[in-house]
């Protein structure tokens, strides 16, 4: 499937927990060796144990360690790594650390920092996506700056809509308005949100479809414009805009509406010069309408359920994609084998509100037995 002699000898994950230990067991396989990331308060870590080496990249404050760049460009140079793998979340979608580890001559195991800029900011992705003619939900063309301009709009799509950050996600930044009261409460609450959550103000706003559902397709590229896409997963049971179960491949999804969605998934790849993987994410209405919303520049949580699915290796090709390994088989004819469902397990008080509630874990018991897989750092 793959075309090349060169690999990498090391690679620097700066990530923990359970991705962590995902990228060390793809690094071991393919005969790699991996350096893990750690703050002091994860020393003792299952993923500093695993590793072929591990070093501390600052205290327990994650701006003071896993998102400080220069301690973990440094902990990449001095531990004699050629690549980082950054996982998700932290520097994961970070333009500016794929610029500064290019500088440093370590290459960045994901998208180009210009894909990553461009896919970050939702608002001109999606003009993007207009202009390949690929369906977007109707909204504002670019950001919304001004709320006489959110009143206008507004009026003009038809309420219910919703106000979205144009950076970000996970439900920061995003109301949901039924009235033009709604808009005057919520406009500058999202942008405030939007403000503190991703150190950017810019919103938008599409027309709000009720009772979507939201399917996701995973692309992966290389860099010789070969790009295919491996299937869906759905998403759609959420809570508070996060994701809560993930399966592949989607329930009920008509196969010509499917096969339609894949196309223009890899179109959407192809409109930005897309490099290594990434997932194109579309909501799809009742009548089967679907429209593009983001680009994720990065593994996903939900990877798992695709690998079940299609015995592909999504971590090993991000990494032999990274290397400059080029794509043979496209795997054009996409078949899913069997059914793979993935619950995310949240640490939460059901007596408030379900709130986030870590804490010590004292008792643990994993599942097991046929097709049953866990990825956990416990």
């Amino acid at each position: 499937e793959i075309k090349s002699n060169f690999m990498f000898k090391r690679i620097f994950i700066a990530n923990r927990g359970e991705i962590a230990i995902r990228i060390i067991r793809a690094c071991r396989e393919l005969g790699i060796e991996s350096v893990s990331a750690y703050s002091t308060a994860d020393k003792n870590s299952i993923h500093t144990k695993l590793s072929d080496k591990s070093i501390c990249i600052g205290s327990p404050p994650p701006a003071k360690s896993y998102l400080n760049i220069d301690n973990i460009i440094t902990a990449a140079q001095v531990t004699g790594c050629d690549a980082i793998h950054p996982g998700y979340g932290f520097l994961a979608e970070n333009s500016r650390f794929v610029d500064i580890c290019n500088q440093n001559n370590l290459i960045f195991i994901g998208p180009p920092a210009e894909v990553i800029s461009l896919a970050g900011n939702k608002s001109k992705a999606i003009e993007v996506m207009k202009k390949n003619k690929i369906p977007v939900i109707p909204g504002s063309s670019g950001n919304v700056n001004r709320i006489k301009t959110a009143f206008k709009l507004s009026k003009r799509l038809g309420y219910p809509v919703i106000i979205k950050a144009s950076f970000g996600g996970g439900g920061k930044g995003m109301r949901i308005c039924n009235n033009k009261k709604d808009i005057k409460n919520h406009f500058p609450l999202a942008k405030s949100e939007s403000e503190s959550s991703f150190g950017n103000g810019e919103v938008y706003i599409e027309k709000y479809i009720s009772k979507p559902r939201h399917i996701e397709f995973q692309i992966i590229a290389d860099n010789y414009g070969n790009i295919v896409c491996v299937g869906e997963r759905e998403c759609s049971i959420q809570r508070r805009h996060q994701k809560l179960i993930e399966e592949a491949p989607a329930v009920n999804l008509p196969a010509k509406t499917s096969r339609l969605m894949r196309e223009f998934a890899v179109r959407a790849a192809r409109a930005i010069d897309y490099k290594n993987l990434g997932t194109i994410e579309f909501l799809v209405d009742d009548q089967d309408n679907f429209y593009f919303i983001e680009i994720n520049t990065r593994i996903q949580v939900e990877h798992p359920v695709t690998e079940m699915v299609t015995s592909i290796d999504l971590v090993k090709e991000q990494i032999k994609i990274a290397s400059g390994q080029k794509v043979d088989n496209l795997r054009e004819n996409y078949n899913p084998r069997g059914h793979s469902i993935e619950f995310r397990i949240n640490a939460e008080d059901p007596d408030n509100d379900f709130r986030p509630c870590p804490g010590k874990i004292t008792e643990s018991f994993l599942p097991g037995g046929p097709g049953v897989r866990v990825d956990t750092f416990i």
